[in-house]
Order: C-alpha cells, then sequence, then structure tokens
C-alpha cells in the first residue's frame, strides 16, 4: 500500500472518529465536542474549527449553535460557506437565527438565500431588519426576490408562507415520455426534492397528480391522464394547523397550493408538516401550562412577563377558592384535623381535573372530539371521576381512620372525595369544550379555571359535608 493511500485512510479515520465524538446514541450533541468546538473558537483554531464542523450535518451545527454563546457564534459565522450556512439557518431556531443574521454579512447572506427552497428564503429574509433586509433583497436574483415577496404577502402560519414555489407541473395531454424528456432538459429548475408531478388544465389548476413512483412504472407512450391521482388541493390562506390536519388525516406526502382562482401556485411537503406538526404540539404543551417558549437565548425579563400575567391571574382564582375556607372558620376551630385535610381533597381533585382537561384538549386538537360525540365524552368523564373517586374514597378512607379513629370524619372525607372527582371529570371536559364554542384556544385559559373548580369543590364538599356530619 501506498504512503499517499495511508494518508487518505488515516484522514478516513479521523473524520469517522470525529462523528463517533460528536454524536451520542441519541444523537444528541456530545458535551465533550461542543467544548472541543468553543476551544477551537477561542484560540482562533479555524482548520481544526473546520475539521470539527465537517464532522456535523446542518442540522446538528444548528443544534450546536444554539448550545454557543452569542459571541462564540459570531466568530463561527465566517467559517461556514453560502451554501451550508443555508442548510443551517433553515434548521435555526426563530430566536437564534435572528441574533445570528445579525453578523452574516448581506452579500454572504444573499448568496445563501439564493441556495435556499423559496419557503425556507422567506423565513429568513421575514427575520431581517429593515435596512439589512433591503440591503439582501437588493443582492438577490429579480426572479428569487419576486418569489420571496410573493411569499412574504401571505399571513405567517398560513399554507402561503409554508409553501415552496417551486414545483413540477406538466399538461395534461403529455405522455410519460415527453414529461420525462422535459423534466431531463429543464433539470436545473426542478425543486430538489419532489413526489409528484402536478397534470394541470389551460387554465393551470391542478386536475391530478402523478406520483413519481407511478410515473416510472408506465411506458413512455402511456398519458399522463390516464395514471394521474386525485389530488387534496390546499388554498394559500388556510391555517398551517388545518394544513397538518389534511396531510395527516389523508396520509399525504405532498399537495398542491391553489391560489383564490384556484390556480397552482406552490406545494408543500411532508417535510415542512414535520416542522408544523412539532411546534404546534409545543404551543399547546406549553400553553396547558400557560407560559410561552423559553428558548435558549430567552431573557430573564421576557420570561417573566410572559409568565406573570397567568400567575396573577391564578392568584385571583385561588383567592376565590379558598375564600370558601372563611365560611367554615368556626367548624375548623372546632375541629383543627379539617384544616390538615381538607388541602389533600382539592390536590386530589386538581390531579384529576388535569388529567381529563389534558385528554379533551388532545382530542380537540386532533378533532377527534366535536359536537356529535361531546355528550357522550363529558358523560363517560363524570363516570370516570365517579369510579375514581370511589376507589380513592375507599383507600383514604380507611387511612384516616386509621390514622384519627373517627368513622364520621373519614365517612365526610370519602363522600367529599367522590363529588370533587365527579366534579374534575365534568370541569376537565365541559370547560375546553366551552371555551372552544365561544372561540378561544382551550389550550391556553383551561387549566385556570378547572384549576379554581376543583379547588373550589374540594374546599366546599369536605367544609360542608364535614360540619353536617361531624358538628
Amino acid at each position: 500500500m501506498s504512503r499517499e493511500t495511508d494518508d487518505l485512510a488515516d484522514v478516513a479515520d479521523a473524520e469517522e472518529d470525529l462523528e463517533d465524538l460528536a454524536l451520542e446514541d441519541d444523537y444528541a450533541l456530545n458535551p465533550e465536542f461542543v467544548s472541543d468546538v468553543a476551544d477551537a473558537l477561542d484560540r482562533g483554531d479555524a482548520e481544526r474549527l473546520r475539521e470539527l464542523l465537517a464532522a456535523l450535518h446542518p442540522a446538528d451545527v444548528a443544534d450546536l449553535m444554539g448550545f454557543l454563546a452569542a459571541d462564540a457564534r459570531a466568530e463561527l459565522i465566517p467559517h461556514l460557506d453560502p451554501e451550508t450556512l443555508a442548510e443551517i439557518l433553515s434548521e435555526l431556531d426563530s430566536e437564534i437565527r435572528e441574533a445570528v443574521l445579525e453578523h452574516v454579512p448581506s452579500a454572504t447572506l444573499a448568496k445563501a438565500i439564493g441556495e435556499m427552497e423559496s419557503d425556507d428564503a422567506a423565513d429568513v429574509v421575514d427575520d431581517l431588519e429593515a435596512d439589512k433586509r433591503a440591503e439582501v433583497m437588493a443582492a438577490i436574483p429579480e426572479s428569487e426576490r419576486a418569489a420571496i415577496e410573493t411569499s412574504l404577502a401571505y399571513q405567517d402560519e398560513t399554507a402561503g408562507r409554508l409553501m415552496q414555489r417551486e414545483v413540477v407541473a406538466a399538461p395534461q395531454f403529455w405522455t410519460v415520455g415527453q414529461a420525462i424528456d422535459h423534466f431531463r432538459r429543464d433539470a436545473d429548475e426542478l425543486p430538489e426534492l419532489f413526489f409528484d408531478i402536478y397534470v394541470v388544465d389551460p387554465a393551470y389548476k391542478p386536475v391530478g397528480a402523478v406520483p413519481v413512483s407511478l410515473l416510472l412504472r408506465h411506458s413512455r407512450q402511456t398519458p399522463l391522464a390516464q395514471i394521474m391521482e386525485p389530488v387534496t388541493e390546499i388554498t394559500v390562506d388556510l391555517d398551517q394547523e388545518e394544513v397538518a390536519y389534511i396531510f395527516d388525516k389523508y396520509h399525504l406526502i405532498s399537495a398542491p397550493v391553489v391560489d383564490v382562482a384556484g390556480r397552482l401556485v406552490g406545494q408543500i411537503t411532508v417535510d415542512d408538516i414535520v416542522g408544523v406538526l412539532q411546534e404546534e404540539g409545543e404551543e399547546d404543551i406549553l400553553a396547558l401550562a400557560g407560559v410561552s417558549d423559553a428558548g435558549r437565548d430567552a431573557d430573564v425579563l421576557g420570561i417573566v412577563k410572559s409568565r406573570l400575567p397567568w400567575l396573577l391571574i391564578n392568584t385571583l382564582t385561588a383567592a376565590l377558592a379558598v375564600s370558601v375556607i372563611g365560611v367554615f372558620e368556626g367548624e375548623i376551630e372546632k375541629l383543627a384535623t379539617l384544616a390538615v385535610l381538607m388541602p389533600v381533597v382539592a390536590s386530589l381533585g386538581g390531579n384529576a381535573g388535569t388529567q381529563t382537561l389534558t385528554v379533551a384538549v388532545r382530542a380537540l386538537a386532533s378533532r377527534e372530539l366535536s359536537a356529535f360525540n361531546a355528550a357522550r365524552t363529558v358523560v363517560r368523564e363524570m363516570v370516570v371521576g365517579v369510579a375514581n373517586g370511589a376507589v380513592l374514597a375507599v383507600l383514604t378512607g380507611v387511612v384516616i381512620f386509621g390514622l384519627f379513629h373517627d368513622a364520621r370524619l373519614s365517612a365526610a372525607f370519602a363522600l367529599s372525595m367522590v363529588i370533587t372527582l365527579f366534579v374534575a371529570g365534568l370541569a376537565g371536559a365541559l370547560i375546553p369544550l366551552a371555551l372552544e364554542r365561544m372561540g378561544r384556544d382551550p389550550a391556553v385559559s383551561s387549566s385556570v379555571f378547572v384549576t379554581f373548580v376543583t379547588d373550589f369543590t374540594g374546599f366546599f364538599a369536605f367544609l360542608g359535608l364535614a360540619a353536617i356530619i361531624l358538628m
């Protein structure tokens, strides 16, 4: 084996070692690798930095930027060529991307945007400050600039903003052979990734689609109109959450996007929908807790502003719930044990309500819960609440009797448990349904109201029953 061959083998082994070091078994970045990148940046070791970055997929470089400090990111950017930068910008979280864009020269950014699909390019341009946006747009070729401006004209989080304008279309009178020959001649004009050829009429309205896999199975003489399949059209103004629902329901890989006149203006592919599903899912999870996304670069003041309003509302509802205790102040003075046990009832009721609420919000989001089956769902959750309450009533009743040797106290606690969990099931199902009917997002405010109802019911049921049975 020659020395040159040995050197090439050593280089390959070194690259493989770096790839093994970069990622852990779950594909998360290895903290040691991140430290190596930070050290290379501190030393200004450009050669070592290039070696480390070469071992990463662009998505991993985007993840890496999230771990680095802002000044380290700024030092890293000059080591990225426009093509790599284009892929990384498409993967970055919006907050981190905005910070990164401040340090990318306008000329470099214009080249990077030229490497992107139109939907990703529009997202990046939208994140730019007005002055820099004007500089970058002026440096972009006119045809690409027009496509980006058209995308930006659509409202955020709609199909028009989500779609890519690069699309593969063919007239319905073409044959398979004509389509293949045309695509080969104009290969540079094709999208980087596509799954369907959309068959259009003379008005450029989609009348069907031919999957690439189906195209390759037929002879060149086969008319496209003979093998095309029906398409599910997406209108440009449709909310991205609705688009994701359609993709999930009909198991779509791609879908044509049409304007108000029904003309084909772009396409949405499943890789875009994966991001939407993740984004919408994260929003619902955060909304249930009454918080917004605290990204890796979020500042303390911003987090406080996003969370404090809901805590204030929760304080008011908690005060209302606790006010019921004042009504039974005399009973509590006579039997201090009531003060010890009443938070237990409210806590278990709150947990039960949260369980029902979470299931109801998920069912509403996935369209599994509607006016048609709402009554059945509410009744089911009420029965579940009574059943769980009965089981807990027996268990806690026995424990309380063993601790305090008071059968009447155990009975009051057990009955209040059944009542509270019944109301928790009812509130957990009804409140999100009511908010949905009123046009409100049930994920945002349901938890505050459910907590109020379960706390109020728990305190009132236990103290009220104790006053009747014990006093």
